[in-house]
This record gives structure tokens, C-alpha cells and sequence, in this order.
């Protein structure tokens, strides 16, 4: 047993005291708001000579940027604080208008920057990325003058970045205040009761499958009621991305996504040709698990329930100390890291009404911490969530001493970080088991895993690429958006389930975030990813964490295909690496078998 205490409810007001009614805040909006206009003028004074001595002036922009960016990123993770603890805190919800304006005016600043970085002749341009200060800046800088050089005018740009505001993150606001509205009623003792979200979903995890079918039937009314105004919604988000697409002359609505997460289509294509002909052996896992719950087939519901009579409940400060115990077998920079997070409140865990779904890992760049939101309720699944966002943590640690321009990793990247500390605690845990029934509970946990990042990620991704497809004729219906879902997932699953979750797009909010489209292959890349670098590691043993380290460091200065030829020695673009990867899948999977073949 520990000795240790963690708080289960996070500290924000060492960055901001009094929550959304801060005065200490409202100042630093302000101030972000006079840095944009201030950084406004610098660019637009700036006038490029094409001369490689205008690397100066480009050093003291940078600066500016990368101040002002640190404001805007401040203030942007305090409100989705504020904003996931509490869904009802109105004065957060005007935050995060605010914050909308203020990450507007700013990108239409960068638009202009990025612009003027194209009227340099590329020779020109080389020999201003020579100059120190800038040679280490050559890959962002590069990335940003050759994405500007496919965009609109700076005019046309900054209109689309004004417009926006209202006509495109207003539509991601909006789920938001629908989401607050909804309830599932449950009836719990013989008193029915109201929950959350966050609350409901944790219910799938019930070893009693009356209450799963329960929750389940009442999760898919509530979410149908809203569904009309989500699929509004969505099909809005969807419009306006189609749109601003179809002027700067991109048909693939899958460019954007594959720039921003600086990953070719070779290499995506590769990932899913892989999974897909690697389904067999998760089917057999899912009729296993049917028969070991004794039924013929599993609905969406049974997915993860627990196996056994007893469901095993971990309170947070064992699930706390249960990590660091795995974490130190790794290294002892993420161990020190986790330490840390815990001991200085940097977790929301409570399991309490009114909090959103779901969990992330945001940082505070002015303050270099960051904070983990969930909601703990002591399953194996609550610990992995907790082990996956403590390594989003790490990552932005590991890459405290890079320069804030080299930061900005991409999302199939930055899962790579979180998908490894979770196997790095999954796995140790399974090969340590006392007893062959911990191994199976724990084996399974694991596998689940993977069928949601091989199957359900792979069931978003269809739906959504279709739903972009269909959506450039118009607008989509809310029975057709349910059809693409549905049959998305049973292709995914490979028909392996009895019950589907057709309203599964209007649950989940990956759908509607509108910083980064098509909000679902970077979880799998990232996963497969982590496979392969935690092989890596287990072949070298102790002293891999440098390597590691030093892997991460790179993760935002070069393409995740040369990330993975220098650090990895491999090839995204070709078969062998996913099939290695997807095989460490399959050997689980494969144990499982052999340790239920007698039950």
C-alpha cells in the first residue's frame, strides 16, 4: 500500500487565481490582445528586401511570434480547464469566445508572415537559414513559407480566418452547449438518476450486462434526441472546411489533415492496407469474449466488460503508485515527470456530475506545466487513460529546452508519446500478474486497446472520409450520417458484433474539434508508432530513455517519415513496419486464446 496522498483535483490557480471570474486573467487577455496588435504592426511594417541580411528583422519577429503564441496558448488551456470541469460555468464558456477572437486575429497576423516569407528567392532564402538563430528553425520555417505559397492571398486568408470566429468554430462551440444538455437517465437502487456523460459512458465497464444494455439504450435516446441539431451542426463544420478547400483548389479532403500531421499518403495508406488484412485474429478475440460472457455475439455494449465475477476496482492512489512503479522501469526522467504531476495537482481525476467526457493533457507554455483531465473511477481502463496522458505530459517536458517553434509536434506524434507510457504499464503488468485470472483481466485490457485503435479508430476514419465524400453534394441527413456510421463499423469490425452504435458520431467530440481535421488516424499511427520504438526499447534494455528522449526532441522539427528513418532505421511508406507492429497485437491476442482455450 502507498503512503502517499494525491490530491484527485487539480490546481489551476497557480496560473490564474479565482477560476473564470480571475481578474488575474481578464489581465492577460488583455495583454494578449495588445501583443497580437503589436506583433500586427511589426509584420505588417515588415517589408522583405529578398536580401539574405533580413535575417535580423526575421529574428525579431520571431521573437514577437513566439511570445505572443505563448499568451494565446496560455490562455487557451486555462479555458479548456474551466471549461471541462465544470460544464455548466458560463463565464468559461464567454472565455472561449474571446480566446476564439484572439486565436483569429492571430492567425491572420501568421497569414501575413507567411506570406512575406514567400517573396524570398529560394536561394536567397537558403542562405538566410544559414544565420544562428534560424538554422535551427530551417524545418518550421520552411513548412510554413511552402504551406502559405499553396494557400489564398493573405487578404482572401484573413477573411476565412474572420469568418471563422462565427461561421466555423462557433459550430464546434455549439456541440459544446448541446453536450452540456444532455442527460441519461439511470436507474440506480431504485432511484433513477441523471448522469453525466462522462458518468454513463464509464457504466460500459459494469460487470452486470443488464446494466450496460441499460445505460446503452438510454445513451442512444439522449443522443438521438440532439441528433438533428448535431448533424446541423456537424454538416455545418463539414460545409465550411469543404468550402475553404474548394477555393484554394484541394479536392482531397485529407490534405489538410496529412500536412498538419507532416505524413504522406503513402505512408497512411500503408497503416490501414495493414490493418485490414490483419482483422482475423481481433475477430476471434471478440467471439472468445462472447463465449467467455456467454453469449453468441457481443453487442457495442459488451466491449468492455469486464471479464470474471468481480469487477476490479483500483483507488486512484494505488492506480497513482501502480504507474510510477512501471514508469521506473523505463527511466527515471518519466518517472520524475509523473512524480511530480501527481505531488503538484497537475490531475483532474474526481469522479463527480457536471464534468465533460473523456480525458486530455494540455500545457501551459508561459508557466511549463501541464494538466490532465478525467474522470477516475478505479477500472483498468481509468489507469491506462491516466498512464496516456501522463505521457502527453512527458512529451511536452522531454522537449522543455527546445525552442517553443520546434514544440508544435503533431498529433500522430504526440499519441506516440501517450500510446507508449500506456504500454510501457499494460504490458509490465501483464508479464507481472500474480495469478493467471490477473493475467487474463489485464491481457484483455490491453487487447481492448487495440481493437479501439484498429477497429473503432478504423471505423472513424471510414465514416468520416465517406461523410466528407457525400458531403460535397450537400448537406447529409441524420439517418444517412447514422447509415455511414453503421456501416463503417461493421466493416471495421469486420461484422463482428450482434449490436452496433449507429448515434456513435454524435457522441464523440473528436468529430467536431475544429483545430485539427480528421481527428482520428493519428491515434492509430501513434499507436502502431509506439510499438515499434517500445520493441526498440525492450531489445536495448536499460539506458533506452536517452534514445527516446532524443526521439521526441525531434518529433516537431521533420516529417514522421524521417523521424522514423533516423531514429527507427525504417520505412513508413512500406508493409514491414506496420505488419511488425500489428503482429505485437496479434501475439497477444494469440495468448489470450491459449489461456482461455479450456474455459
Amino acid at each position: 500500500m502507498t503512503t502517499k496522498t494525491y490530491s484527485e483535483v487539480w490546481d489551476l490557480d497557480v496560473f490564474f487565481k479565482g477560476g473564470s471570474e480571475s481578474e488575474e486573467f481578464t489581465a492577460h487577455l488583455h495583454e494578449t490582445e495588445a501583443q497580437i496588435e503589436q506583433f500586427k504592426q511589426s509584420v505588417q511594417s515588415w517589408e522583405p528586401s529578398n536580401e539574405a541580411s533580413e535575417s535580423s528583422q526575421l529574428i525579431q519577429l520571431l521573437e514577437k511570434f513566439e511570445a505572443t503564441s505563448k499568451k494565446i496558448r496560455q490562455a487557451g488551456a486555462f479555458v479548456s480547464c474551466l471549461e471541462a470541469q465544470n460544464t455548466e460555468d458560463k463565464a468559461a464558456n464567454k472565455h472561449r469566445a474571446t480566446v476564439t477572437v484572439l486565436s483569429a486575429a492571430f492567425q491572420s497576423v501568421l497569414t501575413g508572415f507567411d506570406e512575406k516569407l514567400t517573396s524570398f528567392d529560394q536561394n536567397v532564402w537558403e542562405d538566410i537559414l544559414q544565420t544562428e538563430g534560424l538554422s535551427e528553425l530551417s524545418f518550421v520555417l520552411t513548412e510554413r513559407r511552402e504551406k502559405a505559397a499553396e494557400k489564398l492571398s493573405e487578404k482572401e486568408e484573413s477573411l476565412i480566418n474572420a469568418l471563422g470566429v462565427d461561421g466555423y468554430h462557433g459550430w464546434s462551440q455549439m456541440y459544446d452547449v448541446i453536450v452540456r444538455t444532455v442527460k441519461v437517465p439511470f436507474t440506480e437502487n431504485g432511484e433513477e438518476k441523471l448522469l453525466s456523460v462522462g458518468q454513463a459512458s464509464n457504466k460500459f465497464s459494469s460487470p452486470d450486462r443488464e446494466v450496460r444494455k441499460a445505460v446503452f439504450k438510454s445513451w442512444e435516446e439522449a443522443w438521438g434526441e440532439k441528433s438533428d441539431y448535431l448533424s446541423k451542426t456537424l454538416n455545418h463544420l463539414a460545409g465550411f472546411r469543404l468550402t475553404v478547400y474548394e477555393k484554394r483548389g484541394w479536392e482531397d479532403p485529407l490534405k489538410e489533415p496529412l500536412a498538419i500531421n507532416r505524413m504522406e499518403k503513402a505512408t497512411l495508406d500503408s497503416m490501414w492496407n495493414v490493418i485490414s488484412s490483419y482483422k482475423a485474429p481481433f475477430v476471434k478475440f471478440l467471439e472468445r469474449k462472447a463465449q467467455l460472457l456467454g453469449l453468441e455475439k457481443l453487442s457495442w455494449y459488451d466491449l468492455d466488460a469486464p471479464l470474471g465475477e468481480t469487477e476490479t476496482k483500483v483507488s486512484y492512489q494505488e492506480g497513482a503508485q501502480f504507474i510510477l512503479d512501471h514508469f521506473s522501469k523505463f527511466g527515471e526522467e518519466m518517472t520524475s515527470y509523473s512524480r511530480t504531476a501527481f505531488e503538484d495537482s497537475y490531475i483532474e481525476a474526481e469522479d463527480r456530475a457536471g464534468k465533460r467526457p473523456g480525458g486530455f493533457c494540455t500545457f501551459f507554455p508561459e508557466t511549463g506545466q501541464s494538466r490532465i483531465f478525467m474522470t477516475y473511477s478505479g477500472t483498468p481502463s481509468n489507469i491506462s487513460t491516466l498512464a496516456h496522458e501522463l505521457g502527453h505530459g512527458f512529451h511536452s517536458y522531454a522537449m522543455r529546452d527546445v525552442h517553443t517553434l520546434n514544440r508544435a509536434y503533431a498529433m500522430n506524434v504526440a499519441e506516440t508519446a501517450s500510446t507508449f507510457a500506456e504500454m510501457i504499464v499494460s504490458d509490465a503488468a501483464v508479464k507481472n500478474a500474480q495469478s493467471e485470472e490477473e493475467k487474463l483481466s489485464l491481457l484483455e485490457d490491453k487487447i481492448q486497446r487495440s481493437v479501439a485503435l484498429l477497429m473503432n479508430i478504423h471505423a472513424r476514419f471510414l465514416f468520416e472520409t465517406r461523410f466528407y465524400e457525400e458531403r460535397k453534394s450537400g448537406m447529409v441527413s441524420t439517418e444517412r450520417i447514422n447509415e455511414l456510421m453503421l456501416e463503417a463499423q461493421k466493416e471495421a469490425y469486420a461484422d463482428a458484433l450482434d449490436e452496433y452504435h449507429p448515434s456513435f458520431w454524435a457522441s464523440k467530440l473528436h468529430f467536431y474539434i475544429t483545430g485539427v481535421p480528421f481527428y482520428n488516424f493519428p491515434y492509430t499511427f501513434g499507436y502502431l508508432f509506439s510499438l515499434g520504438i517500445y520493441a526498440q526499447a525492450i531489445e536495448e534494455g536499460t539506458g533506452y530513455e536517452e534514445k527516446y528522449i532524443d526521439l521526441l526532441k525531434d518529433s516537431a522539427s521533420m516529417k514522421v517519415e524521417d523521424l522514423a528513418l533516423k531514429h527507427l532505421n525504417t520505412d513508413l511508406t512500406k508493409p514491414d513496419f506496420w505488419e511488425k507492429a500489428v503482429q505485437l497485437c496479434v501475439d497477444d491476442v494469440e495468448e489470450f486464446l491459449a489461456l482461455t482455450e479450456k474455459k
